[in-house]
C-alpha cells in the first residue's frame, strides 16, 4: 500500500505553494496529487494573474504585501509586472471608501498607493469616459504575474527539496478513525498517510465532506473576454476597476493590442459550468461601450476568452488551518486570490502544519471556525 506523511490534494499553484513551503522547512514525505493529467488544467490555468495589495481587510492586504514582496524578489522568473492597479469611483461613498483604504494600507507597509483625481485619471487612460468619474486610487507596485509559471516555479522548487507528484491521481474520499486522517481513497487505491491538506479549489467541498466536515465553498463560473484592437493599447495600461461595478479590464502580457475584460455578473448563480455564454459577451460589451470607444471597438477573440471557477465563502476570505479532524487542514475559498496570495497561503500553511501557528503572519482569523463563531470578515472590492 502506498505511504506518504504528509498529502496535498490538487497540484495548482495553491497546493504547489504549499508543498512547496513544506518541503523548504524540510518536510520531506510529502505526495502531491493532481487528478488531471497534468497540472494547470484548473482554476490556476484560467486566472488571469492579477495582483494587488488594494484592499478593504487587514489581512488581505498583509497576504498581498508579503506576497507581491515574494513574487518580485524570488529566483524563478514568475513575470511579476508592476503596471498598476486603477479603482475608479462614480458616487461619493465610492470614492470615501478608496480614501479609508489607500490609509489602512500605507499604515500596513504598501509602498506607491495613492488617491488620484478624474484629471489624473484621464491622463493614465487616454480616451476613457471620465465625465461621471469623481476620482480613485492607483497602486504602482500592484499587476500582473504567470499564473502557470507561479505554478510551476513552486513545483520544481518541491520537487527538488524531496516531494513528489502523481498526475491523473482524482482523490474519492478521505479516511479518517477515531477523529483523525488514516489515509486517502483514490481511483486507483489507498494511500496511507498522518496529513491531508486539501488545496481542490472549487471541489473542495464535497471532498471536506467524505470526512464529516462542512465546508462553505461555492464554485462561481468566472467569464473573462479577450479582445483585440486594431489600434495599440494606451501604452503603460494598468487594470483598470469600475469599483461600483466590479467591470473591469487589463492588457494582455507581451501584446500591445490584446486585452481582457472581466466582471462579476450579479445573474451568476453557483455552479461548476465552464462554459462560455454568448449573453454575457454582450452584457460587458456593453459596459465597454459606455466606458470608452476603443474598448467597444475590440474584436472578441473566442479561442482566447477564459472560463474558470471561483471558490466563494460567505464572506470572500480564504479559509486557512485545520479542523476538528486531526491531521486534516484546509487551503481553500479564496474567491479570486489564489494566485495572488499563494507565496503568504504556502507559508501560513506550512508553519500552521509543522508548528501549530502561523508566526510570520496571523491568520488565525481565516480559520474554518469563524464561520461557527459568527465572526465573518468583510471586503467590499470583489472582482
Amino acid at each position: 500500500m502506498a505511504e506518504a506523511e504528509t498529502l496535498v490534494i490538487g497540484g495548482g499553484v495553491v497546493g504547489a505553494s504549499v508543498a512547496y513551503h513544506l518541503a523548504e522547512r524540510g518536510a520531506r514525505d510529502v505526495l502531491i496529487l493532481e487528478r488531471e493529467a497534468e497540472q494547470g488544467r484548473g482554476s490556476t490555468g484560467a486566472a488571469t494573474g492579477g495582483v494587488r495589495a488594494q484592499f478593504e481587510t487587514e489581512i488581505n492586504i498583509q497576504m498581498s504585501v508579503y506576497s507581491i514582496d515574494f513574487f518580485e524578489n524570488w529566483d524563478h522568473d514568475c513575470g511579476y509586472e508592476p503596471r498598476g492597479y486603477l479603482f475608479f469611483a462614480t458616487e461619493p461613498e465610492h470614492f470615501a471608501y478608496l480614501k479609508r483604504n489607500v490609509e489602512l494600507q500605507r499604515s500596513l507597509g504598501v509602498k506607491g498607493v495613492e488617491t488620484v483625481g478624474p484629471e489624473a485619471i484621464r491622463e493614465m487612460i487616454p480616451g476613457m469616459n471620465c465625465s461621471d468619474i469623481l476620482g480613485g486610487s492607483f497602486g504602482r507596485q500592484d499587476g500582473f504575474i504567470d499564473p502557470l509559471a507561479v505554478m510551476r516555479g513552486f513545483t520544481e522548487c518541491a520537487l527538488d527539496g524531496g516531494a513528489r507528484l502523481e498526475t491523473g491521481t482524482r482523490v474519492l474520499k478521505i479516511l479518517t478513525d477515531n477523529g483523525r486522517v488514516t489515509g486517502v481513497e483514490t481511483e486507483t487505491g489507498r494511500i496511507e498517510c498522518g496529513r491531508v491538506v486539501v488545496c481542490t479549489g472549487a471541489w473542495a467541498a464535497e471532498l471536506a465532506a467524505t470526512a464529516g466536515i462542512s465546508l462553505p465553498v461555492e464554485p462561481l463560473r468566472r467569464q473573462i473576454v479577450w479582445a483585440r484592437s486594431a489600434e495599440p493599447l494606451p501604452p503603460g495600461l494598468p487594470m483598470v476597476i469600475d469599483l461600483g461595478t466590479g467591470f473591469h479590464f487589463r492588457p494582455a502580457k507581451n501584446s500591445e493590442h490584446e486585452l481582457m475584460f472581466a466582471y462579476p455578473d450579479p445573474s451568476e448563480r453557483p455552479s461548476f459550468s465552464r462554459g462560455l455564454d454568448d449573453a454575457f459577451v454582450e452584457k460587458i460589451r456593453d459596459r465597454a461601450r459606455h466606458r470608452a470607444p476603443w474598448l467597444y471597438e475590440t474584436e472578441v477573440v473566442r479561442e482566447k476568452c477564459r472560463v474558470g471557477l471561483y471558490e466563494n465563502t460567505p464572506d470572500h476570505h480564504a479559509i486557512l488551518g485545520g479542523c476538528e479532524v486531526e491531521g486534516l487542514y484546509f487551503a481553500n475559498g479564496f474567491s479570486g486570490h489564489g494566485v495572488m496570495h499563494s507565496p503568504a497561503t504556502g507559508r501560513a500553511l506550512a508553519e500552521i502544519i509543522l508548528d501549530g501557528r502561523a508566526s510570520f503572519l496571523d491568520v488565525s482569523m481565516l480559520s474554518l471556525n469563524r464561520f461557527a463563531r459568527g465572526e465573518l470578515l468583510h471586503e467590499t472590492a470583489f472582482i
